[in-house]
């Protein structure tokens, strides 16, 4: 048996799909080892404007994206969706040259911020980007075998990321940093390419697949089809309640997170450094499950399993953190809440859309990946900063996050059931895989 067989046999890949599982998962090095090398600065600014206001980056970046989402979808009705891509990570390198120029020029407290609600918009565009394309390249049926081991390549970027970091701050500085993510994100088009051209020939658009809209053409729609997609469609409303409760809950231990690291770590190259271990610890356990894990229960269990399972350990920690505040409890479950959300959400996620049209993949999905994250974000944190002030501490925030949770975990379990259940019986055109 040759290497590439031997590989093809590790992930669990079919004739022919091996160099298209390697170009996803590289794209997703690309981005993630970029992002990853900015977060804990963005972190550490978010700190240094007072932990007290990350509310209000919240809500800033909630604003932001209800302003740029329809620009992106405009976009998107204007242009191929083969070279959609090219222009969306093409404007968003141009940014990192000038937040580049920013960081060579000094910094300030404003600036950071700045920069804070810049990151929070650009990490989720480029990935749910990203994730659009590859629902748009692979069948259902493909989606479910290598999804898993495509998001492993996030988990291996977000491992180099911070190690890279780590070695080429001394010599780069952070103007460095940034442009050097800028040049990944623009190694992505390439890879972007290739797989577009895999799709023509062995994925969802190959000879014999369902039919599917030309990526030649742009997609149909004007800039708010989106919002109105996800409006009539009950399915698609689940999806969103599902980010949302997801969002809730990551906003929660992401407020604790901030105010135990500012309490314990007070010297911003202490909060550098905890961050970034916990970003390496994360990345490394998501990559073990992602290669030998998440794959085959999703091919075997479909979503359903890798939706609710962590939503549900995730209820269980915030019982556990009501018994016991500590930073060591705390700093475990948003390792368990990342991990899970990387390897096996985040896959569940995307095996939810591949069964959809055009429209759906990217705007659609655009919208519910952007506007309704962030906006379960901006609400999230200001019931946070609530559910403090009635002066209860950690314990009613654990309590309410442990309900939350476990609301997250049941409508993931019916949410992974309503998708195709039998690999390979997608009916062609259709909008939802099944009604709710």
């Amino acid at each position: 048996m040759s290497m590439s067989q031997r590989l093809s046999v590790a992930i669990n890949a079919r004739a022919g799909e091996l160099a298209a599982a390697l170009a996803g998962f590289a794209l997703f090095f690309c981005l993630f080892a970029g992002y990853f090398m900015l977060r804990p600065i963005r972190e550490a600014m978010g700190i240094l404007g007072g932990v007290d206001n990350l509310q209000w980056l919240f809500s800033a970046t909630f604003v932001v994206m209800l302003l740029a989402v329809p620009l992106f979808a405009w976009l998107n009705s204007k242009v191929a969706r083969r070279r959609y891509i090219d222009w969306v990570y093409g404007f968003f390198a141009a940014n990192l040259l000038l937040f580049a120029l920013w960081f060579q020029a000094g910094e300030s407290v404003w600036g950071g911020r700045v920069f804070y609600v810049w990151i929070s918009v650009y990490n989720l565009f480029v990935i749910s980007v990203a994730w659009s394309l590859m629902a748009d390249v692979f069948d259902p049926t493909q989606a479910r075998r290598l999804f898993a081991f495509i998001a492993a390549g996030a988990s291996c970027g977000g491992l180099a990321g911070p190690a890279l970091g780590a070695l080429l701050i001394d010599a780069l500085g952070q103007s460095g940093l940034t442009l050097l993510a800028a040049a990944l994100l623009l190694a992505t088009l390439p890879l972007k390419q290739l797989l577009m051209h895999w799709r023509a020939e062995h994925g969802a658009g190959r000879p014999g697949a369902p039919p599917s809209e030309d990526p030649r053409r742009p997609v149909s729609g004007n800039p708010f089809s989106g919002i109105g997609r996800v409006c009539s469609s009950p399915y698609l409303l689940g999806i969103s309640a599902f980010v949302i409760l997801l969002a809730t809950v990551t906003t929660f231990l992401y407020f604790e997170q901030a105010r135990l690291v500012a309490e314990r770590f007070p010297e911003r190259a202490a909060q550098i450094r905890v961050f970034s271990l916990i970003d390496f610890s994360v990345q490394a356990l998501s990559l073990l499950a992602q290669l030998f894990i998440a794959g085959r229960l999703a091919e075997r269990y479909g979503p359903r399993l890798l939706l609710a399972g962590v939503p549900l350990l995730v209820a269980l920690g915030f019982l556990g953190l009501a018994l016991a505040p500590t930073f060591a409890v705390l700093a475990t479950l948003m390792i368990v809440r990342r991990v899970g959300e990387y390897a096996f959400i985040r896959p569940g996620r995307e095996m939810l859309f591949a069964p959809l049209d055009a429209q759906s993949k990217y705007k659609a999905k655009n919208f519910i990946d952007t506007v309704v994250y962030r906006a379960g974000d901006a609400v999230s944190a200001w019931a946070k900063t609530l559910l403090d002030a009635l002066g209860h501490g950690v314990l009613l925030v654990a309590l309410v996050g442990a309900v939350l949770a476990a609301l997250w975990g049941a409508l993931g379990w019916y949410l992974g059931g309503r998708t195709v259940a039998i690999p390979g019986d997608a009916t062609p055109g259709e909008n939802e895989p099944e009604r709710l």
